[in-house]
């Protein structure tokens, strides 16, 4: 593992560009691969017979098609029904159904099913369960190793309410790498991630490094919801103080005009910037772009 001393970041950053009003068109150079492939439609198939969801589907992934035609997936656990409201994300919100104890052991069989090496394991918030979901992480983490030897495990957790113990029982499952999103800037999470708090995720983060020293951390930040370029380069500092390793930076897509409007489309240039900067924090590494989101080419990020 790379030394977390950070090094001298720059001085200076060119503002992110002007914010038009709620843009309607993608930009030219912003493109979505639309792959049509027999294995877009068995990966389908699999998810379908053993009753599972992917964030891929429920979260309207741009990126779905091209997972998929990999043969890759971010299974969502915990049910399909969120408790919290978040303006940005598109997964349906309301009250979940009973938990399902028997959905670790169909994760893992999807997983052998579609020979993967390494997989990525997320779920809904669960503000109505007592743990917020920790054990099913647990249980799904070891269904996962007892049926796949050798796989690898990203989890992208909740907040758990910033509940410690809750925490603790995912890391004892032993991950290989643990994920928690920022998502945006402390001042828009009120209007964009409803229900979260921006210092208690930065202490979930501080937190999984103490309880395990040696785990690969990583968060995600999305951009083009109205941020303001000094925010967004304080929240980068924040997020690699906690100790994380790895930054995913993303531009946000509104999934209909009920949700937070984009309010500008970053440039390429600017996303490089980004992650130059990221890594003059000490970041191991960065992963920034228009098309990067948490989970997408996971198994390559390490």
């Amino acid at each position: 593992m790379t030394s977390r001393t950070p090094q001298r970041a720059p001085g200076r950053f060119k503002p992110l560009a002007p914010a038009p009003a709620a843009p309607q068109r993608l930009p030219e150079w912003f493109k979505i691969k639309h792959v049509l492939s027999p294995k877009y439609e068995e990966v389908r198939g699999i998810m379908d017979r053993h009753d599972l969801h992917t964030v891929c589907r429920e979260a309207n992934c741009p990126n779905a098609r091209e997972c998929w035609h990999h043969g890759t997936a971010t299974f969502m656990i915990l049910g399909d029904v969120c408790t919290r409201g978040c303006t940005f994300c598109d997964v349906m919100k309301g009250q979940p159904t009973v938990t399902d104890w028997a959905e670790p052991a169909r994760v893992a069989d999807a997983a052998a099913e579609m020979g993967l090496r390494y997989v990525v394991v997320t779920s809904v918030d669960r503000d109505d369960l007592p743990d917020g979901g920790a054990e099913m992480f647990a249980r799904t983490i070891r269904a996962l190793r007892h049926r796949v030897p050798g796989i690898e495990v990203e989890v992208l957790i909740p907040d758990f309410q910033g509940d410690p113990e809750a925490l603790r029982v995912v890391l004892e499952a032993e991950p290989d790498v643990l994920n928690h999103n920022l998502e945006t800037v402390p001042r828009l999470y009120t209007t964009v991630r409803r229900g979260a708090k921006y210092q208690q995720s930065l202490d979930l983060l501080r937190q999984a490094r103490t309880i395990s020293p040696r785990i690969t951390i990583k968060s995600g930040l999305m951009v083009g919801l109205g941020e303001r370029t000094g925010e967004l380069l304080q929240t980068m500092r924040d997020i690699r103080d906690t100790g994380c390793d790895l930054l995913t930076i993303g531009q946000y897509l509104a999934p209909s005009r009920e949700h937070h409007p984009v309010v500008n489309f970053v440039t390429p240039r600017t996303f490089e910037r980004l992650g130059h900067y990221g890594n003059a924090l000490g970041f191991r590494n960065v992963f920034s772009g228009p098309l990067v989101r948490s989970s997408y080419h996971a198994f390559e990020e390490r």
